[in-house]
């Protein structure tokens, strides 16, 4: 009988096509993929270690299996992914049940590392080189119409407050025909949006070609044949060129949506985050944005309460928001990260400070957001269906403005039974908070 494997990922959509490889080495194997880690006889917890939340999150998560391993339920626990990265030593001796940690280097490794763990029940750390993170090759898809595509992994930008370089390494990008490879084979299993991810999608090509070539990329990719909808996430604002705003612009098949992670306004906040730009920079950004692509919707993260951030510059960024009025827009609480050079930086806020700021952004956000959705009151958008809420006995799904886990829903009434993954216009009725409120169109 096969051994059972169940996985939980954790974290970013970088991470979940890691757990996506995984799987599919786990399974050309011989191991038996079950969608119910706690019936697994290994459960992998593939963490992520980002921000201090999503640390404990992935803790709780290990303990819990831990739990169920020492009730005789499942057999064995190994830890993936950044936080097993970045904690090597730390997690064996601060929790011993876990029977292998396994950093990204060795993730091709990972069915002959179970075999061990089974064979000898001996603990096993498991460390290579960054680099030999595989980035290319099969994986299980498991989203339903949309995947996302990594087209690079590491980075080489060094925000202050950021580990990922440390973490991830150094930007290795995948070569056009690799990505292209995969897109092509993703539209033949059923893929009809496809998201391109990386920590900088931006950044795309410039290590292999010598310049960005995420613009060449796109174009290529709106040429295969059952993919109508590709949107990018993670694009940094200093690199966004005419070049790509004009192709966003021009390709159908591209969704008019830019996630613009600026993480504030203020230049001296910027330069102290290891970032470029200022006020009046990114206010000439975003009209130009506008101007090339009027029916863009953008999106932005920002960092509240980041070392030195004084009352007056918080009043900027809340000031900037007010003006901006992003369609979109999420805010987090400065959290000082281990080994971070913003963890050494003088002026260190509060945390009530901190969270005091994060919610005046988010409540002025919330208007906005608020607004902008009342505006599409008797509009028709076209929709994806995602699947049928019981309890609202409505269908629920998104929009090309809407990105799945981080953006809104429409939920919307039909005459008709609709399956998931299929397109129907909807005509717009109602707002409720972020979320949209409509009647399919038949």
């Amino acid at each position: 009988m096969a051994t059972r494997v169940g996985m939980v990922s954790l974290g970013c959509p970088k991470n979940l096509v890691d757990a996506e490889h995984m799987l599919y080495n786990l399974r050309e194997d011989g191991y038996e993929i079950v969608p119910d880690a706690a019936l697994a006889d290994v459960v992998i917890v593939n963490t992520c270690g980002f921000i201090e939340t999503a640390k404990q999150e992935a803790i709780d998560t290990i303990l819990e299996f831990c739990t169920l391993k020492n009730e005789g339920r499942i057999k064995a626990v190994i830890v993936t992914g950044c936080l097993a990265e970045r904690y090597k030593e730390e997690i064996l001796k601060e929790i011993p049940e876990v029977n292998a940690v396994v950093g990204i280097g060795c993730n091709e490794q990972l069915c002959e590392i179970i075999r061990r763990v089974l064979a000898d029940n001996e603990s096993v750390n498991a460390f290579d080189d960054k680099d030999k993170l595989c980035i290319d090759g099969r994986r299980i898809v498991s989203t339903e119409h949309y995947a996302y595509l990594k087209i690079a992994e590491g980075c080489n930008n060094c925000c202050t407050y950021c580990a990922i370089p440390m973490i991830r390494g150094r930007y290795r990008s995948r070569t056009i025909e690799s990505i292209v490879d995969e897109a092509k084979w993703l539209a033949k299993v059923g893929i009809t949006e496809l998201i391109v991810v990386a920590q900088d999608t931006t950044y795309y090509g410039t290590d292999l070609y010598g310049e960005p070539k995420i613009a060449q990329l796109l174009k290529e990719l709106c040429k295969i044949d059952g993919i109508k909808w590709i949107r990018t996430l993670y694009s940094y604002p200093e690199r966004i060129t005419d070049e790509l705003l004009t192709t966003i612009a021009s390709e159908e098949k591209l969704v008019k949506y830019l996630d613009i992670p600026i993480q504030h306004c203020n230049g001296e906040v910027l330069k102290r985050m290891n970032r470029k730009g200022d006020n009046e920079s990114l206010r000439a950004l975003i009209e130009k944005i506008r101007s090339i692509i009027p029916d863009v919707t953008l999106r932005t993260t920002l960092i509240t309460g980041f070392p030195g951030e004084t009352q007056e510059q918080f009043e900027e960024l809340s000031m900037f928001v007010k003006d901006m009025k992003f369609d979109k827009l999420g805010c987090f609480s400065y959290s000082a990260e281990e080994g971070t050079p913003a963890e050494k930086l003088d002026g260190q806020i509060d945390l009530k400070t901190k969270e005091a700021r994060n919610d005046a952004i988010m409540n002025e956000q919330m208007l906005i957001s608020f607004d902008i959705n009342e505006k599409k009151i008797g509009s028709q958008v076209e929709v994806v269906t995602e699947g049928f809420d019981r309890y609202a006995e409505c269908y629920f799904g998104r929009s090309s403005a809407d990105a799945p886990e981080i953006d809104g829903k429409i939920f919307f009434s039909s005459e008709r039974k609709l399956r998931v993954g299929e397109y129907v216009k909807v005509a717009v009725d109602d707002v409720m908070d972020y979320d949209l409120i409509g009647t399919a169109v038949e």
